[in-house]
């Protein structure tokens, strides 16, 4: 083992929150938590752990430094902030040093290797010594033992747990006790709870299944919780950390058939649809066949760490020798499976889609749930003696004990939701709940420039008279909608700038010139800020459509070699000197903006607006928004001057009226390919119509709501085919809820995101829009006569529209709400 390696696995030990009983005369139960009675002995051990730690040489820390600047931004910003917070209790600066450079994302982290006898034993030695109050990164494997409950101490329970009737949740105890590991999480224990999830469609049950494990983690291995969050989410880092696996079936395939030593794995693939379920089963036969030379000595089991590093290191690799590599990282993986559903899921977690319905709505209800039942945190009550109207209204039902204890779950959901939103990192989250306990999560988890908030969205309407109705007299303000890309515009303190998309992805590359422009506009007291506004593509003095702006490289060398031009059109303020302004009004917000940054002709301006009163008369709102519309505008935006600024939800203080509004539907939908029909006549060639599908965030599946085959240029076919054609598979998967007389001649991933039009929606019993929603048994919601608008780039599949916004659509629509149901079943599709 290398000196790295030893240092690295003193560092965990010593760092992590690792429990290891030691069999010797001096044995101790260590507690995760701070022992009040800690005796000196302890204290001698811990100056002990420090000694040994700064033996480390200068090689060691040179190489420890250099692995530090490939840290992506999220991580050096939490990483520099969050873990000197973690660790202020302790004094040791070079401790901290060694903290702060040991790299989440870097490929230099330690191999999977069996410790030598004697870095085993002064691993054990520090580890049992350890007050373990710090919070660090664990190392990739551990020495799994057979008692490991016996090491753990629970915590008196949590307020909520113990007003929660008797049986109703496992103990922390039960938990502890029925643990079949300790000190790090095995990846199988975590596959095992997938596949139950898998096997159950009832979401409450899910929940159920995956706040047990979480607790688990939270009681035994708390570190682990990071992993856990990431791989049941099915993601390797923050959005705004653009790293994807990115893995191609092909490399799959030709990983797992070297893994498991079949040739027909691309052929069992074609007949299954779901290469994750065929390494699964040749694992399955590879196992009972090993079975007759297995070892003497039991392998270590795979960790839910190593995943994740590896899943990390893949995402990361470019080069002549990537492929190759990544090959080879997937296969050394796969050999140390030794559940075969290991393997199903590693596959599947390769190709994105763990295909469970777990969707990271769930995720977080189940983490909040956790949180809130475990005694994790000794100051999780400490609080609750304070006036509970200085809380939010989520805290204060949180600990509300006079609500009932699904009331006082939801409060806890509530806290983790508006914590993620304004911080949607699962490392900041984490950072917060393992140091504070949730009633200070709001004050933990605050929008912070360089991470991107969740932006807030406006709820469609049909008509000025319907936003009349609905403001019902209140004062607000129309902006100009632009028909342009959304941009959150980050100034850091050491004066960089980040430019971030509607998904959060970072576009600082693709728009070298906004911060030029920003930084011009702004007074020279401006230190920090985080600013919401519309990059528009510019033209000769005027705006352009957005297909335009769509044909932008998405990396610009500088803003002279951009073919296509833009201008920023600024409207929300919500961070700005080290201030949050999310909790001020937009009338506050808008005067700060204008206040701090100044027009420049043709680079920066604000939105085009007009305040207003509801007094019934609609001329000067219906002049504003052709106004709107003659300037290459999609229509308005209805904002109620009093609003807060409201993270990821969509608002009825914000109301969107387009152009098209008027004509049909109330709004354009944004819907995913799932697969195509082979053309005919003139589109003998390319795919003549495809099949859409909206977005069922519950079940985590894509429903079919129409076939479309109008709106497409030629140009459009033959670029469309040309993109969707290297993403086909060989059958729907069980992702894809598509009826049999929908058949396609292809299928595709779910890759693309298109803007649809539509003259109206109907139930259906071909196609499964909201099916199981719309109040008859196996008919879902479909679109008539639908019409391609363009692609939108800027959404993943994911963030297309959800059946309950289908279904939403449906009733709003005036021939349903005057009683008819609008059930006009025939193929509408417009083809």
């Amino acid at each position: 083992m290398s000196s790295k390696q030893k240092r690295q696995s003193n560092l965990d030990a010593f760092f992590g929150l690792k429990v290891v009983k030691e069999n010797t005369e001096n044995n101790k139960n260590v507690s995760l938590v701070d022992d009040p009675k800690a005796t000196d002995k302890e204290s001698k051990g811990n100056r002990k752990r420090r000694a040994i730690l700064d033996d480390d040489d200068d090689e060691d820390d040179a190489k420890a430094v250099q692995a530090s600047k490939t840290e992506s931004p999220l991580m050096k910003q939490c990483n520099s902030k969050q873990s000197k917070q973690r660790l202020s209790n302790e004094s040791d600066e070079k401790e901290l040093k060694k903290v702060e450079n040991n790299n989440k994302y870097s490929n230099d982290m330690p191999a999977d290797e069996p410790q030598t006898k004697e870095t085993e034993a002064v691993t054990k030695k520090a580890a049992t010594a350890a007050v373990t109050t710090s919070l660090s990164t664990q190392s990739n494997e551990t020495t799994v033992i057979s008692k490991p409950a016996t090491s753990v101490v629970p915590l008196p329970p949590t307020d909520l747990f113990r007003a929660a009737p008797k049986g109703q949740f496992p103990s922390d105890k039960q938990l502890i006790e029925t643990a079949t590991w300790s000190q790090t999480l095995p990846y199988a224990v975590l596959c095992q709870t997938l596949a139950e999830i898998e096997a159950i469609t009832a979401r409450l049950q899910i929940q159920q299944l995956l706040t047990k494990l979480f607790r688990s983690i939270l009681l035994l291995a708390p570190l682990d919780l990071y992993t856990a969050l990431y791989l049941t989410s099915n993601s390797v880092a923050p959005a705004c950390d653009n790293v994807e696996l990115g893995i191609g079936d092909s490399l799959l395939i030709k990983a797992v058939a070297e893994a498991v030593g079949s040739n027909r794995v691309k052929q069992l693939y074609e007949q299954a649809g779901d290469l994750g379920t065929v390494a699964q089963q040749c694992k399955s036969k590879q196992t009972t066949l090993g079975g007759f030379f297995a070892a003497k000595t039991p392998k270590a089991p795979l960790t839910a760490n190593l995943v994740l590093q590896t899943f990390r290191e893949i995402a990361q690799t470019k080069g002549n020798q990537s492929q190759k590599w990544k090959v080879d990282k997937i296969k050394m993986l796969l050999v140390k499976c030794q559940d075969p559903l290991e393997m199903k899921y590693i596959v599947r977690g390769l190709q994105g889609k763990l295909r469970i319905g777990l969707a990271q709505s769930t995720v977080l209800i189940s983490l909040a749930h956790a949180l809130a039942l475990t005694a994790y945190h000794r100051d999780a009550e400490n609080a609750e003696n304070k006036t509970k109207s200085k809380y939010p209204a989520e805290v204060a039902q949180y600990l509300d004990k006079q609500q009932t204890i699904e009331k006082r779950l939801d409060g806890a959901v509530q806290i983790i939701k508006r914590a993620y939103s304004e911080v949607p990192s699962y490392d900041a989250l984490l950072d917060a709940a393992l140091r504070v306990p949730l009633t200070a999560m709001y004050q933990a988890c605050t929008l912070t420039p360089g991470i991107p908030v969740a932006p807030m969205l406006a709820k469609p309407t049909k008509s000025i008279q319907e936003v009349l109705q609905r403001l019902n007299g209140q004062k607000f303000t129309c902006e100009y909608k632009y028909d342009g890309e959304r941009a959150q515009i980050h100034l850091l303190e050491d004066g960089t700038t980040k430019v971030f998309s509607r998904n959060l992805l970072d576009t600082s590359e693709k728009y070298p010139e906004v911060p030029v422009f920003v930084k011009a506009a702004q007074q020279s007291n401006v230190t920090s800020y985080v600013m919401d506004a519309e990059v528009v593509a510019f033209k000769d003095g005027k705006l352009v459509p957005f297909q335009i702006l769509s044909t932008r490289k998405k990396t610009e060398s500088s803003a002279e070699s951009a073919k296509v031009q833009i201008i920023v059109h600024a409207f929300d303020l919500m961070y700005l000197n080290g201030r949050s302004l999310l909790s001020e009004s937009l009338e506050t917000r808008r005067q700060l903006l204008q206040e701090h940054f100044f027009p420049i002709p043709e680079k920066f301006q604000y939105a085009t607006y007009l305040d207003h009163k509801e007094d019934g008369d609609t001329t000067i709102l219906e002049e504003f928004l052709d106004q709107a519309v003659k300037g290459c505008c999609e229509g308005l935006m209805v904002k109620t001057m009093d609003d807060v600024y409201e993270p990821s939800r969509r608002s009825l203080n914000w109301l969107k009226l387009k152009k098209d509004y008027l004509e049909g539907l109330g709004d354009s939908v944004d819907l995913v390919p799932l697969g195509a029909y082979h053309g005919r006549g003139k589109r003998t060639g390319v795919y003549g119509a495809y099949l859409l599908a909206c977005y069922d965030a519950d079940t985590e599946e894509f429903q079919s709501v129409c076939k479309i085959g109008t709106g497409f240029s030629e140009e459009d076919l033959k670029n469309l085919a040309d993109t969707l054609n290297q993403h086909i598979i060989p059958a729907k998967t069980s992702q894809y809820n598509v009826t049999d007389q929908l058949e396609c001649d292809v299928w595709f991933d779910a890759v693309q995101v298109w803007e649809v039009k539509a003259a109206d929606l109907s139930k259906s019993s071909a196609h499964r829009g909201a099916v199981g929603k719309t109040g008859e048994a196996g008919r879902g919601i479909g679109l008539r006569f639908p019409r391609f608008e363009r692609i939108r780039e800027d959404k993943r599949p994911e963030d297309a529209t959800t059946s309950d916004q289908i279904l939403e659509m449906y009733y709003q629509q005036d021939v349903v709400a005057a009683g008819n149901n609008g059930d006009v079943d025939d193929d509408d599709d417009g083809i």
